[in-house]
């Protein structure tokens, strides 16, 4: 077992869910605003890019990591909601073209004032847990406290998503006004408040994800977030933009594949992982592994 554990495919293993984590959480941000509102936030990684430079900042004046996750989660979501209200309200009803429009052009604007803030270095936030791999009988398990702490948070937002859009009144009312609005409003519900609450929430998680990033050995520069998006899109449409499950599993298996790639065969073609995963997910069921196909009654 422990030479097992220490073996390079493990190391595959684990390097591919400690990058497959960030993929799933931008994935589940882009489910819980698609079923919301039935909207793609183009600029969601820039939106958690910028939230997580402002937490940042506030690290500089001596806070902690936990309140630097706050504060970054509070500002995207207030920055989600804003973008709302400012942005897509107004686009509500006319072509379906016009809020991806808008919103790639906003995702330019955030890259370009974080630059011009502060410039394109990356940036880094000491993680919470030790990153120091663990150790069998002198070996090491590519393996650290830190990346069990990030699938054990993925997969507890997981959870806590498909609680809210399953079991709670709010969570019927959010998928509600993004189905049938005009419905919905005969029903006594307040779409537009749903259709903010909606951004909101999508805006922190996917804050959640770009904090993670930044705590990496990498760590967070001004347009890292694109690649991340262009992946955690994949993967919530090889999950199925209906299923927070399916956005946790996509962003895992990009995630994976993109590791082995990388470990056997180029890091040039790495990317192209998500890529083939997507193309033969849409061959088999073009709705999304996890979505349930619901027949219509005529």
């Amino acid at each position: 077992m422990s030479s097992f554990l220490t073996s390079a495919f493990m190391h595959n293993i684990f390097g591919g869910l400690a990058q497959g984590v960030i993929y799933s959480l931008v994935a589940l941000s882009l489910v819980i605003i698609w079923q919301s509102t039935h909207v793609l936030n183009f600029a969601q990684g820039a939106m958690a890019m910028l939230a997580t430079y402002i937490g940042m900042t506030q690290i500089d004046r001596g806070i902690g990591y936990w309140w630097c996750l706050v504060i970054s989660v509070v500002v995207g979501m207030v920055f989600g909601g804003v973008t709302e209200r400012v942005l897509i309200r107004p686009l509500y009803g006319k072509p379906e073209i016009n809020p991806i429009v808008v919103m790639v052009g906003f995702l330019g604007v955030i890259e370009a004032v974080a630059t011009a803030i502060w410039t394109s270095t990356t940036r880094n936030i000491a993680a919470p847990f030790s990153q120091v791999f663990f150790q069998s009988h002198g070996n090491l398990v590519y393996l650290s406290p830190f990346i069990i702490f990030q699938v054990i948070l993925a997969v507890v937002i997981m959870l806590l998503v498909a609680a809210l859009f399953r079991f709670t009144k709010l969570g019927l009312q959010l998928r509600a006004s993004a189905l049938a609005p005009e419905v919905a409003r005969l029903l006594g519900v307040r779409v537009n408040r749903m259709l903010t609450i909606g951004w909101i929430l999508s805006a922190g998680v996917g804050a959640i994800a770009a904090v993670i990033l930044a705590s990496g050995s990498f760590g967070l520069f001004p347009t890292d977030m694109d690649g991340v998006f262009v992946a955690g899109f994949i993967a919530a449409a090889v999950g199925g933009l209906e299923s927070p499950i399916g956005a946790i599993a996509g962003g895992l298996l990009i995630g994976l594949a993109e590791q082995f790639i990388l470990a056997y065969w180029s890091p040039n073609v790495a990317p192209l992982g998500g890529i083939i995963i997507l193309v033969v997910a849409l061959m088999i069921r073009p709705q999304g592994i996890f979505t349930r196909t619901v027949g219509r009654r005529v």
